[in-house]
């Protein structure tokens, strides 16, 4: 926004806050701008305009590109201005609603104030709660959580073919590992447990049947509190090429080992995923389980872009 000509690509990795330390510690390039296509994309999908200037001559050639955010399309108009508690309150206003509960043009418009580079009362902006979410079924649950009332939904187990039907007194929604929980009381099994919200198939249900509110009381603590129990009984020994998007994005949850890193894991079909998308980047060392499921994920990549041939 700050330029009219636009930064190269490798102005932007070796300056801009976040990609410079990487590349100041020795990250690959390929790795860098790897990052930087996936940022970018995050960026437009949040509705933020990134022009590309190419060559003139030769629209086509991208080697020496510019990318720039419009001021033009960005801007909020002139005789709009805020004090900086103002800017804080918006600041919070936006944090609780949450992206998935704003219009567009709310969105829109959060990002601008955001971007006018007013100083912001830190005392207050310390307050503001942060969510991030991307499920359909978070602000259903949301609801149903704060109602009291029992849900129904379909969910799809790891390893299983085709959803069940489950009954739940929903008690709180965790955040782990950056992917999003339900954790309440199974009806129909009459248990505790657990699910994953990316898991759920189809809409869900909110039905008459209440329960008491009482019972929400500690159920965020219980929750994390079990998955980290899980966690810390799996973890995977994984060998990661140095200065890649995958070590830089292992690092941050792993430990050190002797013939690599140890990172620990909720669900083994999620992690599966994430490991098979490094590709050659990253190496199953142990569990088994883990390893077989990651090499099946890439099996499958590769019969479907090779017409079925080894």
């Amino acid at each position: 926004m700050a330029t009219e000509q636009g930064l190269t690509k490798d102005t932007i990795l070796s300056s801009v806050a976040g990609y410079r330390e990487q590349f100041e510690a020795g990250a690959s390039k390929d790795a860098l701008e790897k990052m930087f296509e996936r940022d970018k994309e995050n960026l437009r999908g949040l509705g933020v305009p990134i022009e590309t200037i190419g060559d003139r001559a030769d629209p086509d050639d991208l080697r020496e590109a510019r990318y720039r955010v419009p001021t033009a399309e960005y801007a909020l108009p002139e005789d709009i201005a805020f004090t900086p508690a103002e800017i804080a309150l918006l600041n919070i206003a936006g944090s609780v609603w949450g992206s998935e509960s704003l219009s567009a043009d709310a969105r829109s418009g959060l990002r601008k104030i955001r971007a006018l580079g007013i100083p912001v009362d830190e005392p207050i902006i310390g307050y503001a709660p942060r969510i991030s979410l991307r499920e359909a079924s978070f602000p259903v649950l949301q609801r149903a959580i704060e109602q009291g009332r029992v849900v129904r939904f379909a969910y799809l187990r790891p390893g299983s073919a085709h959803p069940r039907e489950r009954r739940v007194r929903p008690l709180a929604l965790v955040e782990y590992e950056a992917r999003w929980h339900v954790f309440g009381h199974d009806l129909n099994l009459d248990a505790d447990r657990t699910f994953l919200l990316s898991r759920i198939v189809g809409d869900v249900a909110v039905t008459r049947e209440s329960f008491d509110p009482a019972l929400r009381d500690g159920a965020g603590e219980r929750a994390l509190a079990g998955l980290r129990a899980v966690a810390d009984r799996q973890r995977a020994l994984l060998e990661v090429h140095p200065g890649t998007e995958a070590a830089l994005r292992l690092a941050r949850r792993a430990t050190p080992a002797e013939q690599g890193i140890v990172v620990p894991y909720v669900d083994l079909h999620v992690f599966a995923d994430e490991l098979a998308s490094y590709g050659p980047e990253v190496r199953v060392v142990a569990p088994d389980d883990l390893r077989d499921a990651v090499v099946a994920r890439l099996e499958a990549t590769l019969a479907l872009h090779s017409g079925g041939a080894r």
